[in-house]
């Protein structure tokens, strides 16, 4: 049982029967590759905690191509697509090391940036005038915000996926699972008045316009891409005068951490992000913590 033909059957499996999209598929690919060109294709019955121990120490000290180390969280996802693959070889009964033997790296807690309400407003502030691209940038902003959605999820969005009526609509996100996103009145008002805009019978909601006013007349429009949304956010941020790195994720943070902070509880924030575990939604918790104190002073009488 060799395991380069195992880990290709194992591939086919998460994007076949499983329904991984192409791009969780690839980078599984290209972790589980990291072991084999450590191993080469040996049969799986021999991989033990000494191979996966020394496997780490030579993930730590290798390169990639720019010349800089492997993260410790990228070092995690390697051990991670290893651990899955493993349990699809238990559950073929093909006899190798138990997925739960392989234990990740101890990480810091990710660092999360989020806006405060005045900079919130600030940035929607900031994007003025009524053309097509100045509404478009503002549907794109009030969107972002609204729905917590990722900049993948916005830019892979068609016209017809929008419900505007209901003010609500499903989003496929990781993992090819779907969820209800909705709207505020203020996105829905941002959507409306770009959607008046498009004399097109383009499909994609959020398109780029390319060259001169005549080839916009012309209709040259291609779907905006994740690094276009990625300037649109930046250039705004820079406008309203905010003096932090501002992404497209900072505005998904800042959705997450506006709802904790209004008293929505962990659970609902993890539905409305799309996280499978709620470990990931927890990261949000210390944000609230200030808030948390506020709602205990305020509520709790103590010892009276």
């Amino acid at each position: 049982m060799k395991f380069d033909d195992l880990m290709n059957d194992y591939l086919e499996y998460i994007e076949v029967e499983k329904g991984r999209s192409l791009n969780t598929v690839e980078n599984y690919s290209h972790y589980l590759n990291r072991f084999y060109e450590f191993a080469g294709d040996i049969n799986v019955a021999k991989i033990d905690i000494n191979l996966i121990s020394k496997w780490r120490q030579w993930l730590n000290r290798k390169t990639n191509d720019d010349g800089r180390k492997i993260s410790r969280v990228t070092q995690n996802y390697h051990l991670i697509a290893l651990r899955s693959f493993l349990k699809y070889l238990s559950r073929r009964n093909i006899k190798t090391l138990p997925a739960e033997k392989v234990e990740l790296a101890t990480t810091k807690r990710p660092q999360v940036s989020f806006l405060s309400k005045d900079e919130v407003n600030a940035l929607f502030e900031s994007i003025e005038g009524s053309s097509q691209l100045d509404m478009r940038n503002k549907a794109i902003i009030e969107l972002l915000f609204s729905t917590g959605l990722r900049v993948s999820e916005l830019v892979n969005l068609d016209r017809g996926h929008i419900n505007l009526r209901k003010g609500e609509f499903s989003v496929r996100g990781k993992g090819q699972k779907d969820r209800p996103v909705y709207l505020t009145r203020s996105a829905t008002v941002a959507l409306e008045s770009y959607l008046k805009t498009r004399a097109d019978n383009f499909k994609p909601l959020f398109i780029h316009y390319s060259g001169s006013k005549s080839d916009l007349n012309e209709g040259n429009y291609t779907r905006l891409t994740v690094r276009s949304v990625q300037r649109i956010i930046e250039k705004y941020a820079r406008l309203a005068g905010i003096n932090k790195k501002v992404t497209p994720h900072t505005l998904r943070h800042s959705f997450a951490t506006d709802l904790l902070t209004n008293g929505a509880d962990l659970r609902s924030v993890q539905s409305m992000l799309g996280h499978t575990n709620i470990a990931t939604t927890q990261v949000y918790t210390h944000l609230t913590d200030p808030q948390l104190k506020k709602v205990h002073k305020q509520f709790h009488s103590g010892n009276s």
